[in-house]
């Protein structure tokens, strides 16, 4: 039976979560890509392919199941629409539930309301049945549901996935800020980045982006190391799930490191180490200890330099802590962008951030700027095209005393 899915992910990777649903579609006849939303990308297919999606897709946050559309004119309507779903059909009594809902210019006033009134649907639904209601656990929720209102329609969705897919599983320590793992993955997709081209993160924190690169590199999906919701389903079909885990295939281990990180913190490089093990990356990872300003181009051949670069308080740790944060923060860029004109000559460098005054510090015209959003947070990704003598700013001319 055919299901219609909603494969949500952070604005902005939209485009590269409908190119990477393609490419997980190549592998099943009965997996349908249909249009992409602001955040997210809807689809459709059996219950096998929610499980292909969840061990394969990086960018995508959630997998979520579709149980039922339709318009409403109040929280009423919400009610029965949720009440009429064979929710025993997915989950026993015995399972927690979570409810969460979403609105954009929905007319509904209170959504804390609404989610209430999906939650007794569901449980007033058990109670009839078999005279018990599920318990909510808002922590660790066995199952969780999500509501969707706009102006006008309500969707109600069984999401799949449990723990938001960002999670990957390995993951023990992060630094001060950490780049969610499937925004890392959308930044190296956005990036043109492929295993067997060079890459380079000069400021690579707890290696979150060399993480997702290696497992690429070594062919290991992002889910293979944890658990997911429709494991727990009544309909969860166990030898399908052991079959597509078990057709995943390992690629052959790079003769030459092609994967490179730096940082100017002992403690991110030996946490990277930690995390990269913990990942299951068994192929070397030349990892160093340096300032950003200090690097050299890590390979003869020109590669992808992909960073997200520290900001605020984080540049603090890195140089002259006396100096003032913007003081510190204009030395440091204006550093390292002169450090990217003279050593990575040929190099193409991504830099992610919320500074969107960045190019100004580097004194570099960006080739390219990218919108996305990190959570709330606005961020451009910004492509440099580090052709020697080409893509230096205007000096500014001294001004007349």
């Amino acid at each position: 039976m055919a299901h219609s899915y909603f494969c949500p992910c952070p604005r902005g990777l939209e485009a590269a979560l409908a190119e990477e649903l393609g490419e997980i579609a190549l592998q099943s006849p009965t997996f349908k890509i249909h249009n992409q939303v602001p955040g997210g990308v809807h689809c459709s297919g059996e219950l096998s392919d929610a499980y292909r999606i969840n061990l394969h897709s990086r960018i995508a946050s959630r997998v979520l199941m579709r149980m039922a559309h339709a318009s409403y004119k109040n929280e009423n309507d919400i009610y029965d629409l949720t009440l009429a779903q064979p929710w025993e059909e997915w989950m026993g009594v015995h399972h927690t539930i979570r409810v969460d809902v979403t609105a954009v210019k929905s007319p509904l006033r209170s959504l804390e309301f609404t989610t209430l009134k999906i939650k007794d649907a569901i449980c007033d639904r058990f109670r009839d049945l078999v005279n018990e209601r599920p318990s909510v656990d808002t922590k660790t929720p066995d199952m969780r549901i999500v509501g969707f209102l706009d102006a006008r329609n309500f969707t109600i969705y069984l999401d799949t996935s449990g723990e938001a897919l960002f999670k990957r599983g390995w993951r023990m320590d992060t630094g001060d800020a950490p780049l969610r793992e499937n925004l890392a993955a959308g930044l190296l997709r956005v990036s043109g980045w492929k295993p067997g081209t060079v890459l380079f993160d000069p400021m690579c924190g707890s290696g979150t982006i060399l993480a997702e690169a290696a497992q690429m590199v070594a062919g290991i999906p992002p889910g293979l190391r944890r658990g997911f919701a429709f494991e727990k389903f009544l309909r969860f079909h166990k030898p399908q799930w052991e079959a597509i885990k078990a057709a995943v295939k390992p690629k052959p281990i790079p003769a030459e490191p092609t994967i490179f990180g730096s940082d100017i913190s002992g403690d991110m490089i030996a946490m990277s180490r930690y995390n990269l093990n913990r990942a299951g990356i068994t192929f070397e990872i030349p990892l160093k200890q340096i300032e950003a300003q200090e690097v050299k181009a890590p390979s003869e051949v020109p590669g992808i330099l992909l960073t997200n670069p520290p900001y605020g308080e984080r540049i603090g740790v890195r140089g002259d802590s006396t100096l003032p944060e913007d003081e510190l923060s204009s030395a440091f860029y204006s550093a390292f962008g002169t450090t990217l004109k003279q050593r990575f000559a040929g190099w193409h460098a991504f830099l992610f951030t919320a500074d969107l005054s960045l190019p100004k510090l580097l004194r570099l015209k960006e080739a390219r700027k990218t919108p996305f959003f990190n959570g709330a947070l606005e961020c451009r990704l910004f492509r440099f095209d580090m052709v020697a003598g080409y893509n230096r700013r205007e000096e500014a001319k001294p001004k007349a005393v």
